[in-house]
């Protein structure tokens, strides 16, 4: 019995080490934060979608696909805080890493059907561009200066998302 409850509390504890490492607590303070650089992507139905149109914003970049569950798991969360903070100065884009054979058409069902109220694009290059090589799920946010102030990799947690975008929010 107290093997059990011994390796039991070893996973938790695991899990729990592994969340904090993976996310970070909290934002990256101001003076550690370096610039986005000039981030320049394909929309989804043509044009171009240009973080130099943000400037002033808290940007939310998050990287994804159609077949990654995660992806899936996490968007409710990122949809509702677009919705949310988008009135008090969040831009959100999700970037469709997919590719080959039909990917528009594909990416444009997948978005009509989960209802995804914000920009779509593609990367610069199928390594994810301006943020180099990126895993996916991966979400980064950034600043009203352009700086990067956190980046998820794996799934993010909505209260977690929403909490930073907040704090981002409130920077001057």
């Amino acid at each position: 019995m107290w093997l059990f409850c011994f390796l039991a509390g070893m996973v938790l504890l695991g899990s729990v080490r592994w969340h904090w490492m993976r996310q970070g607590p909290g934002l990256k303070p101001v003076a550690e934060r370096t610039a986005a650089g000039a981030l320049e992507l394909p929309q989804l139905g043509g044009g171009e979608w240009r973080l130099a149109d943000h400037h002033g914003q808290v940007v939310l970049v998050n990287y994804w696909a159609t077949w990654c569950e995660p992806c899936r798991d996490e968007m409710p969360g990122l949809m509702q805080v677009a919705r949310e903070e988008g009135p008090k100065g969040l831009a959100v884009v999700g970037v469709s890493m997919d590719d080959g054979a039909n990917v528009q058409t594909r990416v444009h069902q997948f978005v009509a059907l989960y209802r995804i109220p914000y920009p779509v694009a593609f990367p610069e290059s199928r390594l994810g561009g301006a943020f180099g090589e990126v895993g996916i799920p991966t979400t980064v946010l950034i600043d009203r200066q352009g700086r990067v102030a956190k980046r998820y990799v794996g799934e993010v947690e909505r209260k977690d998302l929403a909490k930073d975008v907040a704090d981002l929010l409130a920077e001057s």
